[in-house]
C-alpha cells in the first residue's frame, strides 16, 4: 500500500516536471510575441488620463482572460481533432509575426516625423476637447486592446501548442494552461508598471529628499526610453521567433540551412548560435517583405 503511494507520488512528480520543462520551452518560444504584446498594451492606454490607466489595464487583462478561454479549448480541439492543422497554423503565426515587424519598420521609414507629430498633436487636441465621451473614449480603447490581445493571444496558443503537440492530452492542457494563465499575468503586470512608472517618478520629485528627487527624474527619463526599447526589441523578436517558425515548417529547407551552418560553424557552438539568429533574422525580414507585398495587391484589388 504504501509503495503504491509513493509510485503514484513519484509519477505525479514526474508529470509536474515535465509540465515545468514543456513550459519553460513554450514561454521561450513565445518571447517574441511576448515583447511586441507589453509594447503595445502600453501604447493602448496612452492617451486615458492618469487616474484611470490602471483600471482600463484591467478591463483589457479581464479581456485577455476570456480570450485565452475560448482559444485554449480551440487550440485542444484542432490539436485532437485536426492535428494536421497545427504546423500550418505555426506557419500562417509566425508570418504574421514576421509582416507585423516589416511593418513597423516600413512605418519608420515611409512616414516623416512630421506626420507622426501631426497625428499625436491631434490626438491630444481631441482628449482636450470638452465634448468628447471619456467613457466612450476609455471603452474604445479597451474594446481595441482586447482585439489586438486576441491575435497576439492567439499566435501565443499556437505556438505553445506546436511545443507539446506530441504530449499526451493531460500534458498540453496543463503547460496551455499554464501558458495562458502566465503570460496574461505577466503582461498586464508589467504594463500596469509601464504605465505608472512617469507618475512614480513625477511623485518622487515632489518628495523633499533630493536622492528621491534624483531617482524620480532618472524615472521621468527612462519611461519613454523604456517604451522605445521594448518596441524595438520586440520588432526584432517577431523576425526571429517569426522566422524560425516559417523555416522549421519547411523541412527541406530548413534541413539544408541547419547542415549549411553545421558545416560553417562546426567547432564553435558560439559561432553556430549566432550564425543561426542571423539566418531567422534574415528568414523573418524576408518573409515579411513577402507578406507586405501580397497584402498591399490584395488591398489594391479590394479598392479596384
Amino acid at each position: 500500500m504504501a509503495s503504491s503511494f509513493f509510485a503514484l507520488f513519484d509519477d505525479i512528480a514526474t508529470i509536474l516536471d515535465d509540465v515545468a520543462v514543456l513550459s519553460k520551452v513554450a514561454a521561450k518560444k513565445t518571447a517574441g510575441v511576448l515583447g511586441d504584446d507589453l509594447a503595445l498594451n502600453a501604447q493602448q492606454v496612452s492617451g486615458v488620463k492618469a487616474d484611470r490607466e490602471l483600471p482600463v489595464v484591467w478591463a483589457v487583462a479581464k479581456g485577455s482572460f476570456v480570450n485565452k478561454l475560448i482559444l485554449v479549448p480551440a487550440a485542444l480541439a484542432l490539436a485532437t481533432f485536426l492535428p494536421w492543422t497545427i504546423t500550418p497554423l505555426l506557419m500562417l503565426g509566425g508570418a504574421f509575426l514576421c509582416y507585423e515587424g516589416f511593418e513597423k519598420i516600413a512605418h519608420k521609414f515611409f512616414h516623416s516625423k512630421e506626420e507622426d507629430e501631426a497625428r499625436h498633436k491631434a490626438e491630444l487636441e481631441a482628449l482636450s476637447n470638452p465634448n468628447v465621451d471619456m467613457v466612450q473614449f476609455e471603452k474604445d480603447k479597451i474594446k481595441g486592446a482586447i482585439r489586438t490581445d486576441f491575435i497576439l493571444s492567439a499566435e501565443i496558443i499556437v505556438i505553445t501548442l506546436g511545443t507539446v503537440a506530441a504530449e499526451p492530452f493531460a500534458k498540453q492542457v496543463a503547460v496551455l494552461s499554464i501558458v495562458a494563465v502566465a503570460m496574461t499575468i505577466g503582461v498586464y503586470g508589467l504594463v500596469a508598471g509601464i504605465v505608472k512608472l512617469d507618475d512614480a517618478g513625477l511623485a518622487l520629485t515632489q518628495r523633499s529628499s533630493s536622492a528621491a528627487q534624483a531617482v524620480g527624474r532618472a524615472l521621468l527619463v527612462f519611461a519613454p526610453w523604456l517604451m522605445k526599447t521594448l518596441s524595438v526589441l520586440g520588432t526584432a523578436a517577431m523576425f526571429l521567433v517569426g522566422g524560425s517558425i516559417v523555416l522549421h515548417g519547411i523541412s527541406p529547407l530548413y534541413h539544408a540551412v541547419e547542415a549549411l551552418l553545421t558545416s560553417f560553424a562546426a567547432n564553435s557552438a558560439a559561432l553556430k548560435f549566432f550564425a543561426s539568429t542571423a539566418v531567422d533574422l534574415l528568414a523573418g525580414i524576408i518573409v515579411g517583405g513577402v507578406c507586405a507585398v501580397l497584402v498591399n495587391i490584395v488591398k489594391r484589388l479590394f479598392k479596384k
